[in-house]
């Protein structure tokens, strides 16, 4: 995965509470298993009218090239779909500000390099009405424009696996060593568990 330290980035502002994993990427787009190409199919009912054609007053459209989403609570609710991550980085999303989120889309989220950040609703529409870039700066753990400035909370092994761009099994092997010792001595306390059996 890509590190993620500091990004300062356009926002684009979705006011909309308990926004589920189908609307962010509908069902019939799950056939795959590629991450790469579901970007075009983010939101495709709010983007897209009933011929295909952009909607040109929905958001996404205006700001093609926004990286951070600020959005309503609840979101990513629904299934458990993975896909929702994807298509959202796939777009070019780095970021989803809401008041919370869904437990599973949070998980798979993190998990993918995608950064979730939990700030009051007041905070984020004072963000969303000012035209200002946005910078987001994970080790400080801090969102803020040219007028204001949020501190936000993140789990320290969240944190870690974002800021070294790991996944999840690679920041288990950063304790292979402790993981080691502890199955050494469980063996030894307990030798049948290994196959070993004293006559």
């Amino acid at each position: 995965m890509e590190k993620f330290k500091k990004l300062t980035a356009q926002a684009a502002y979705i006011p909309i509470a308990n926004i589920d994993t189908d609307m962010i990427i509908e069902k019939k787009h799950l056939k795959t298993i590629k991450r790469s190409g579901l970007g075009k199919w983010l939101f495709a009912e709010l983007r897209y009218d009933v011929d295909g054609k952009p909607v040109a007053d929905f958001i996404l459209n205006q700001k093609p090239k926004a990286q951070i989403l600020l959005t309503g609570e609840n979101f990513g609710c629904g299934s458990s779909r993975e896909h929702a991550p994807w298509s959202i980085m796939d777009f070019g999303i780095r970021v989803i500000i809401a008041p919370s989120f869904a437990d599973i889309f949070y998980n798979n989220s993190y998990k993918n390099g995608l950064l979730l950040i939990k700030l009051d609703k007041e905070n984020i529409s004072k963000l969303a009405q000012s035209a200002d870039e946005i910078l987001i700066d994970l080790n400080a753990q801090t969102v803020s424009n040219s007028i204001n400035s949020y501190s936000f909370e993140i789990e320290s092994n969240i944190k870690d696996i974002l800021l070294g761009g790991i996944d999840v099994i690679e920041a288990i092997l950063q304790y292979s060593h402790d993981i080691k010792t502890y199955e050494a001595a469980h063996f030894k306390r307990q030798p049948w568990i290994n196959g070993e059996i004293n006559a």
